[in-house]
């Protein structure tokens, strides 16, 4: 896997809409931040636009991405926003031009669906959030340091609290992951990013307990839970407990790996919440769940 190479101050980052449309002001705010910190901003020239639910048609979103890749200058692109659409570029861009291409594909959510075309290139990206982010936290943030730190180059390790349904254990391996429906929705294509031996990350918005446990069974009927080195369940965030299913979301999860030997950790900080960790998709990484807390070290 090719980690992109490290940021320099004056270099360009480019501001796209691959997926839905995006408040101004947001656009706007992550400009001026990316700029205080010495970076060059290169705006799509769709990245304003709305069409339907969407920051512009399909063609223009593509558009944008297909620009900001190709264009030597650019060293990172930064998606403003996931929401839903990111999925209707994939086949406008090939692994080829990726890998030609080699720079930082930076954001979350739906963007996941981007991270597997990456990860299909064999290039690393950055999940990590995005314009809304940069907006409202400040430098002091410590998501916005992390974020700040790899993209100069230097590799985080976090260390989260422990949690009571944690399997201990301790493994090295290759990082992927990002937001559960969307990853299901791509299994057995061209873009499935499960792979037996890796560390998988999952996190969601917005979906109920049954829901996922159907996406679990999904994945362990596909033969992906079986095979990973590790889980790491984040934050699922947005949705009702549901007292018919006689199960909270993370007494589901725990209950439906339980028969796997690898460590998952429960609650790390990832997904849809203010303190979303930036991971390295596609990086190698040491893994520890013990009784005194987490780490997870790049």
């Amino acid at each position: 896997m090719i980690i992109p190479a490290a940021l320099q101050s004056g270099d360009t980052i480019a501001l796209i809409s691959p997926a839905s449309q995006v408040k101004h002001h947001y656009i706007d705010a992550a400009t001026r931040r990316l700029e205080e910190w010495g970076f060059r901003v290169l705006k799509g020239e769709h990245v304003y636009d709305s069409y339907g639910n969407f920051a512009g048609t399909a063609e223009q979103r593509l558009s944008d991405l297909r620009k900001a890749l190709c264009n030597p200058d650019v060293k990172a692109i930064l998606c403003t926003r996931g929401g839903y659409g990111a999925v209707h570029l994939l086949e406008g861009i090939t692994p080829e031009e990726i890998r030609r291409n080699v720079k930082w594909l930076i954001g979350f959510s739906d963007i996941s669906a981007l991270h597997a075309a990456w990860v299909r290139a064999g290039i690393a990206s950055l999940h990590a959030s995005m314009a809304k982010h940069l907006a409202e936290e400040g430098d002091d943030h410590v998501v916005t340091r992390y974020f700040r730190d790899i993209l100069a180059g230097q590799r985080p390790c976090y260390h989260v609290a422990s949690h009571p349904f944690n399997r201990h254990g301790s493994v090295s391996a290759r990082i992927v992951g990002g937001n559960m429906a969307v990853l299901c929705g791509l299994l057995r294509t061209p873009y499935d990013i499960f792979s037996e031996g890796t560390i998988l990350f999952i996190e969601d918005v917005g979906e109920r307990t049954y829901k996922v446990e159907r996406m679990l069974y999904n994945l362990e009927l596909a033969g992906v839970l079986p095979h990973l080195a590790g889980l790491i369940v984040g934050r699922f965030t947005e949705y009702d407990e549901d007292p018919g299913m006689r199960a909270t979301m993370y007494e589901m999860i725990a209950s439906r790996v339980s028969r796997y030997g690898y460590p998952v950790c429960f609650d790390f900080p990832v997904g849809h919440v203010t303190d979303n960790y930036p991971i390295i998709e596609g990086a190698d990484v040491a893994f520890t769940v013990a009784s005194q807390g987490v780490t997870l070290e790049f």
